[in-house]
């Protein structure tokens, strides 16, 4: 089982997904300028502490949708079932993202679910609460607008990635962006666990397959085990390559 990092909401990496770029877009600037877990903790926001076991659902699709929650420690799965039961990964988070946010445009159910994959805490803040510190505090709203605009570039990267690119390229994108793309030169040692069989689910493609592009990156030095999964930059060559 491969050792994959995790997203937070400015680790986002822009523009890999696209078929004929052969640059990536500059990541969102200025993310460190508000501490919304500090904020959130000193403002007097009516909120919980729920802790969550491994494997264990935060919330099931279909469940009212009542409520936002910003992740303190540990990594969500957020993922779809049809009506057949199959299951499709949506995004992989972790500390400092917000899951559940679509109750606050109008959402009345969840429309996937959300699952811990590691030991989690979450902040959980009840929609009306949440709409109102929002409409009272620039900064946290501010913050949280960046946050959404950076989930939609992403939903809309994924869209392209599966609409354009063959399922090497997206496993290449998909492991450069859990493995926090960019932040260093040297090699990413990348966790929690996440299973080829996750992977093989946020691609859209077999577990073989995915186990077989990783033995190719793996011989191509791309990717190495040493206590985990670590992912060089030099595998974006896959993703850029036609």
């Amino acid at each position: 089982m491969a050792m994959i990092g995790l997203l937070s909401s400015g680790d986002l990496v822009q523009g890999i997904a696209s078929p004929n770029n052969k640059k990536t877009r500059p990541k969102l600037k200025g993310k460190l300028a508000f501490d919304a877990q500090a904020f959130l903790n000193s403002a007097g926001v009516a909120r919980k502490v729920a802790a969550y076991r491994r494997s264990q659902k935060i919330y099931s699709q279909g469940e009212p949708a009542t409520s936002v929650m910003y992740i303190q420690e540990g990594g969500v799965k957020l993922s779809v079932v049809n009506e057949v039961g199959k299951e499709a990964v949506v995004a992989i988070l972790g500390p400092a993202d917000f899951i559940g946010e679509g109750c606050l445009a109008g959402q009345e159910i969840r429309m996937g679910m959300a699952t811990a994959i590691v030991p989690t805490a979450v902040l959980v803040i009840e929609k009306k609460e949440m709409m109102r510190v929002l409409h009272a505090e620039h900064a946290l709203s501010d913050r949280f607008m960046a946050y959404i605009l950076a989930r939609n570039i992403r939903v809309e990267e994924d869209l392209i990635d599966q609409l354009f690119n063959s399922s090497e390229k997206r496993l290449a994108r998909t492991l450069l962006l859990l493995a926090r793309y960019g932040r260093e030169s040297e090699p990413q040692k990348v966790r929690p666990e996440v299973s080829q069989e996750m992977l093989a689910e946020m691609i859209g493609t077999t577990r073989s397959r995915v186990n077989f592009f990783m033995n190719k990156f793996r011989k191509l030095g791309f990717i190495h085990y040493n206590g985990g999964l670590q992912v060089h930059n030099s595998l974006l060559s896959v993703v850029l390559h036609d």
